[in-house]
C-alpha cells in the first residue's frame, strides 16, 4: 500500500500547453452509417469513437514500469506482461489497435532515470506517436511544431461518456493544453476535489484525554498540546507529538496546506483579491500568522525538534511507533501511514474530521489545479485519433454500460491491473460517487444493487466488519467509505460550496518557467527555518526578496492571462 500511495501520488505539479499546429487528416477516414463497422483500406477507421481499424494498425509510445506494476500486478498475474496484457489486448481486439513500447524505464515518472530518458527523448526530436507529458514540456513541443493539433479530432472522436468525464473537472484542464484557440493535447484530468484535506486525529487519545474533536483553530491547539503534555499513551514519558509536519511542508500527507487553511491562509495558490485581481497566496498576511502558530507549536515540543530534517517516510515511522496523535492530510492517509499505525496497535484508532476556521465558520478547502499529465501526439502520424480511442475504451470499460471493473480495473487478485493500460483517465469524482452510492445502499439497508467501484469498496467494508484477520488488513478502506468516513466529509465539503480553487489554471508563464522552482525552494527554506525560530519578520523579508525575483513579473503575467479568461 505504501509503494501504491506513493505510485499515485508521484506526478509533477506542472500545468501547460502551447500553441497549435495544423492538423493532419486520419488517413482512410470515410462516412460510415454504424459506429462499430469498419472501412476499407489500410487501417482505416469508422467515424465512432470506438470504430475497429481494419486491418490493425501499429502505434508506438513511451512508459515507466512502477514497483506497483511490477510486483504487485504483473508480479501475480499468470500469462499478462507489460507489453502483453488485458489492457493491451482489449485495445488490439475491439479497436484494432497494437501498442509497442519504444522505451520502458522502471521506476516513477518522477525517477532521475526516467526523467533523463524523458528529456533525451524530447531533446531529439523523434518522439514516439503518443505520449504523455507534462505541462512545461508540453509547452516546448508545441513549440517546437512537433504535435499534432487535436481540437477537430478530440471533437470529432471522443465519445458522449469521455466528452462528459474529462468536463467534469471544468475548463482548466483543456485551458492548460489549448493556446491560440487550438487544443494540442489530451488532458487525463485528475481530480481536485480528491485533494480534500482533512484533520486526521487519534480518537482513542482523545477519549483517554476526556477531548471533544475540535470546532475551531483553538480547539486544534489546545489538542495539540494536550497530545504533547498529556502522556496520551500512557507510558510515563514525554515522548509524543501533538502534530505531524514533513520537512517538505505540502503535500497529502502530514502537509500544512489545512493547517494554513483554519488561517485563511493558502499557500501555492492563484487567488482572486477584492480588485479581482490575482495574488499569490504565499506571500499573503495571514500566511505569517500560520507561521507564528507553528513556530509556537514547536517550541512547546508539540512538533518534533527534528522536524527540519523528517520527510514524509520519516514522520510516517513516528506514526507507526504511535508518537503522534493529530496530522492533516488527505482521504488515503487511513490506509497509509495510519494503518501501519493500527497493525502495530490494534487499539489505536484514527478518525478524519473536517479542518476548522478560527471562528468556527466552514473552513475553505485549497484545490490546487491537480491535472498534470497531458497526452501529446507527435506531428505526422497516419492516425492520431487511435489515442482519443484508447481514452473512449479504458472509460468505457470501467465506467461505461459495458463495464467489467472487475476485470479491467480493481479484480481481487490485482487491484492495481488498472495501471497496465498506456492510458488511465477516471471520472474525476468517481471516489466521492462510490461513497454516496454506498451511503445510500448503508441508508436503504439494501447493498445488492451496488456495482463497480461501489461494489468493490462495500466488499472491503464488508470484509472489515467480519472481524477476521483479513478485515483487520483494511480498516484503512473503512475509514475513507464507512459510516464515519472521510469520504463523507468531502461529500459535505462539496454539497456547501467549501472548495477554493486555484485560480490560474494556464501554461507556465516565461517567468515561471524560468523563476519559479527557485522562488518555491526560498519560500519552503523560510517558511521552516521560521517554524525552527527565525524572528517571525524573516517572512516580510521574503515577501519583498520573492516580488523582486520574478515573483511580480510572474503575477503580472498570470494577471493578463486571467484578463482573456474573462
Amino acid at each position: 500500500m505504501v509503494l501504491l500511495v506513493a505510485s499515485l501520488m508521484a506526478l509533477t505539479a506542472c500545468t501547460g500547453g502551447n500553441e497549435g499546429g495544423n492538423v493532419n487528416s486520419p488517413a482512410g477516414q470515410e462516412e460510415n452509417s454504424g459506429n462499430a463497422g469498419t472501412n476499407e483500406g489500410k487501417g482505416s477507421a469508422s467515424d465512432g469513437p470506438l470504430g475497429k481499424y481494419d486491418p490493425p494498425i501499429e502505434v508506438t509510445t513511451a512508459r515507466n514500469l512502477s514497483d506497483v506494476v511490477e510486483n504487485n500486478v504483473l508480479g501475480v498475474l499468470e500469462g499478462e506482461t507489460f507489453e502483453d496484457n488485458r489492457w493491451t489486448r482489449i485495445y488490439e481486439e475491439q479497436l484494432g489497435i497494437k501498442i509497442k513500447n519504444e522505451w520502458v524505464v522502471k521506476g516513477n515518472p518522477d525517477s532521475d532515470q526516467y526523467v533523463q530518458k524523458m528529456n533525451v527523448t524530447l531533446a531529439s526530436g523523434e518522439l514516439p506517436d503518443f505520449l504523455a507529458v507534462n505541462a512545461v514540456q508540453l509547452k516546448q513541443l508545441a513549440e517546437s511544431d512537433l504535435i499534432e493539433d487535436m481540437t477537430d479530432l478530440y471533437e470529432k472522436y471522443a465519445s458522449p461518456l469521455t466528452k462528459d468525464i474529462l468536463s467534469q473537472e471544468g475548463s482548466g484542464p483543456f485551458d492548460a493544453a489549448t493556446f491560440d484557440g487550438r487544443l494540442m493535447a489530451i488532458p487525463q484530468v485528475e481530480p481536485s476535489i480528491e485533494r480534500s484535506m482533512f484533520i486526521w486525529i487519534r480518537t482513542d487519545w482523545l477519549d483517554k484525554l476526556g477531548l471533544q474533536p475540535p470546532k475551531t483553530m483553538a480547539d486544534v491547539l489546545a489538542v495539540s498540546k494536550a497530545f504533547t503534555d498529556g502522556d496520551p499513551d500512557g507510558n510515563g514519558k514525554p515522548d509524543t507529538f501533538g502534530l505531524g509536519v514533513t520537512k517538505d511542508l505540502w503535500g497529502g500527507a502530514n502537509g500544512l496546506e489545512g493547517f494554513m487553511a483554519g488561517f485563511k491562509a493558502y499557500p501555492n495558490l492563484w487567488l482572486e483579491d477584492e480588485s479581482g485581481k490575482l495574488v499569490f497566496g504565499s506571500i499573503q498576511p495571514e500566511v505569517k500568522k500560520a507561521l507564528q502558530a507553528l513556530q509556537d507549536m514547536f517550541k512547546s515540543g508539540q512538533i518534533d525538534k527534528e522536524f527540519g530534517i523528517k520527510d514524509g517516510g520519516k514522520v510516517a515511522e513516528d506514526i507507526t511507533a504511535g508518537k503522534v496523535g493529530m496530522e492533516y492530510g488527505e482521504q488515503w492517509n487511513s490506509i497509509w501511514p495510519l494503518q501501519l499505525n493500527k497493525n502495530n496497535d490494534p487499539n489505536a484508532q484514527w478518525r478524519a474530521f473536517p479542518i476548522v476556521s478560527e471562528n468556527g465558520d466552514p473552513a475553505m478547502v485549497p484545490q490546487k489545479f491537480s491535472t498534470t499529465k497531458f497526452f501529446v501526439v507527435r506531428k505526422g502520424v497516419e492516425h492520431p485519433e487511435a489515442v482519443i480511442k484508447l481514452f473512449n475504451l479504458h472509460l468505457e470499460k470501467n465506467w461505461g454500460e459495458t463495464a467489467e471493473f472487475d476485470v479491467y480495473y480493481a479484480p481481487p487478485e490485482a487491484e492495481s491491473v488498472w495501471q497496465l493500460s498506456p492510458v488511465q483517465p477516471a471520472p474525476p469524482k468517481k471516489n466521492v460517487t462510490a461513497y454516496r452510492e454506498i451511503d445510500a445502499a448503508r441508508k436503504a439497508g439494501d447493498f445488492s444493487t451496488l456495482k463497480g467501484e461501489a461494489k468493490t469498496i462495500q466488499e472491503k467494508i464488508d470484509l472489515f466488519n467480519s472481524g477476521s484477520e483479513e478485515g483487520f488488513a483494511v480498516w484503512g478502506w473503512e475509514r475513507i467509505y464507512g459510516p464515519e468516513g472521510s469520504m463523507g466529509i468531502t461529500d459535505q465539503y462539496d454539497k456547501n460550496n467549501q472548495f477554493l480553487i486555484d485560480k490560474f489554471v494556464a501554461a507556465p508563464t516565461p517567468t515561471m518557467v524560468e523563476r519559479k522552482s527557485t522562488l518555491e525552494k526560498l519560500q519552503d527554506e523560510t517558511f521552516v527555518k521560521i517554524i525552527l525560530g527565525e524572528p517571525i519578520d524573516a517572512f516580510d523579508k521574503f515577501v519583498d526578496d520573492w516580488k523582486k525575483l520574478g515573483g511580480d513579473q510572474m503575477t503580472q503575467e498570470a494577471n493578463d492571462w486571467y484578463a482573456t479568461t474573462k
